[in-house]
């Protein structure tokens, strides 16, 4: 057990975490890996759909800068470079982004850190993503509206922008002569958003998985004709690099769940390879979204690990799915078949006597 204070080692290991997935560690990502803040809050805020972001937290001011603090000590410790990033609003204005009032408070929450390890060029387009506003956003309502613009009454369904706290329909927004082109072809998606002098994004909000999900692109007519000539010209060509695409990932497929099997069997040494590399191949599936897939599962993570050990028992070797089936609430369930679990990895935990083809 760490012997640092509870708030320190969470920002810890909530930058370490974040260092580990993408090189650099920003502070809003440590809020929300804290539970501070939540990715719908967040894009809310990039898009200047609210207020000073400080005040979306459930903490009072000074143990946020508590936090920031732990964070700059953190990153001093590792060696991390500054780098102070614009954070613009996805807004036609692309005013700056205001995180509180304090400016001490706003310049630490600016404050993003590299890797040394970086190459300039590699610094350079980091620097550039971190300083670039959001593309304009269009979502799609999920209830009936009025436009504050025209007044009209709009059902659920009906496309809006939010420009502050006002939503306007697409002839208000001067979005009206603009096409909508489905997600589905990331090819002439982004050609058209290329070839387009106005574009936005379409985003709907999951209220079950609470987040915003994209939907596709608005562009207009010229910048998709253009850009449907240009994906027909080369379409042989895209073919044969999805092809050696594929290949690749099946390739890295195989490394990662290889190397996650290996760490499961450091972990839990009493673990049958064949059990191991089971557990690998089925959490570390490309695209399934469970936990091999999460940042901290593609680090090897050993807590991200250990979940997937402990789901693959869950529903492998307890009575889980017919507790489930029978109408047992989940958490109770989970409640019924932890003894099982617990005694079943706890045994893996130790070596055992004998060996395993």
């Amino acid at each position: 057990m760490s012997d640092k204070p509870k708030l320190q080692q969470r920002v810890t290991e909530a930058a370490e975490a974040a260092l580990r997935a993408r090189r650099y560690v920003a502070p809003v990502d440590v809020l929300v890996a804290l539970g501070w803040l939540t990715s719908v809050t967040v894009e809310d805020w990039r898009h200047g759909r609210t207020g000073p972001l400080a005040e979306a937290l459930p903490v009072p001011e000074p143990k946020a800068r508590a936090a920031l603090d732990h964070l700059r000590d953190w990153a001093r410790q590792r060696g991390l470079d500054p780098s102070e990033a614009g954070y613009l609003a996805g807004t036609r204005d692309k005013r700056p982004l205001v995180f509180t009032d304090d400016e001490v408070t706003q310049r630490a929450f600016r404050t993003h850190w590299v890797s040394p390890g970086l190459s300039e060029k590699q610094r350079e387009r980091l620097e550039e993503r971190q300083n670039k506003a959001p593309d304009l956003v269009v979502l799609v309502s999920v209830d009936n509206w009025v436009c504050a613009g025209c007044g009209v009454h709009w059902r659920a369904g009906v496309l809006r922008f939010m420009e502050d706290d006002a939503s306007l329909c697409l002839s208000c927004a001067d979005f009206d002569h603009l096409l909508f082109l489905p997600s589905g072809n990331a090819a002439l998606s982004r050609r058209a958003k290329k070839e387009s002098t106005l574009s936005a994004l379409v985003m709907r909000f999951n209220r079950r998985r609470k987040r915003y999900e994209r939907q596709g692109i608005l562009v207009e007519r010229a910048a998709l004709e253009r850009a449907e000539d240009q994906c027909l010209a080369d379409e042989d060509i895209r073919a044969r690099r999805r092809e050696r695409d594929a290949e690749r990932r099946a390739e890295q497929d195989v490394e990662f769940q290889a190397a996650m099997a290996a760490e499961i069997r450091r972990l839990f040494p009493g673990c049958p390879p064949d059990r191991a590399r089971a557990i690998a191949e089925h959490a570390g599936t490309r695209g399934s979204g469970r936990i091999g897939r999460t940042a901290a599962g593609r680090a090897l993570d050993e807590n991200a690990v250990r979940l997937a050990v402990i789901a693959s028992v869950r529903h492998e070797n307890t009575d889980y799915d017919a507790l489930l089936m029978a109408g047992v609430p989940r958490t109770e369930a989970r409640e019924r078949i932890w003894p099982d679990i617990e005694r079943l990895i706890t045994g893996w935990e130790r070596p055992k006597d004998r060996t395993f083809p």
